[in-house]
């Protein structure tokens, strides 16, 4: 519990620090063609097994004790990435704070504006590592069966102003029942971002 207590300070020092720094930096700052976004969310802890967010009347919304770091990079400058619609890789974190299961997960992320309003659809597919049990859980935890599993993310967003965005997301991993254990863990919450 101190080694995930310790990145959420470090994380949110760092992502409070984001914004003050940002406004400090020689143009073009050095992040410019890397880093393209990052976020810091609150999370409801386990709503619903379920991959995909469609059985909203069936979630448990009682646990907000998740916090969220991503870091989105920019689109590389590939015809590959620009074939499969410009995706932006990202890394990031899922930490609960109330000693359930935390994950870390890589994917890529796409988004889609919505005609011309500063909203935007959002969708990512990679795979998250997390600290539970793959089997023999204790009561009110997760079998997750593999350690690496797949990782989906579906949001509703909004561009707030040229540098800040807010996403509503709804975050699942499960192995696809590639292992004898699979209980899906999915996590909804709001996620604020900061634009390079």
């Amino acid at each position: 519990m101190m080694r995930w207590a310790g990145l959420l300070f470090a994380g949110m020092m760092g992502l409070a620090s984001a914004p003050a720094s940002a406004q400090d930096l020689l143009d073009p700052h050095p992040l410019a063609g890397v880093v393209d976004e990052l976020r810091i969310g609150l999370n409801a802890h386990d709503v619903h097994h379920a991959a995909l967010p469609f059985l909203v009347g069936e979630w448990r919304l009682d646990r907000i004790e998740d916090v969220s770091f991503d870091v989105l990079f920019a689109s590389p400058d590939l015809d590959a990435f620009r074939w499969i619609g410009a995706p932006r890789p990202e890394i990031g974190a899922t930490l609960n704070l109330g000693g359930q299961d935390s994950l870390v997960h890589a994917n890529l992320t796409w988004q889609l504006p919505v005609f011309d309003t500063p909203l935007y659809l959002e969708a990512g597919l990679g795979v998250a590592v997390h600290d539970g049990a793959l089997s023999g859980a204790a009561p009110g935890r997760k079998n997750f069966g593999c350690r690496i599993n797949f990782y989906e993310r579906w949001g509703v967003g909004m561009q707030v102003s040229d540098q800040a965005t807010a996403t509503l997301t709804y975050e699942h991993t499960s192995n696809n029942g590639w292992c004898d254990a699979n209980d899906g863990l999915s996590n909804v919450g709001l996620r604020l971002g900061w634009k390079f």
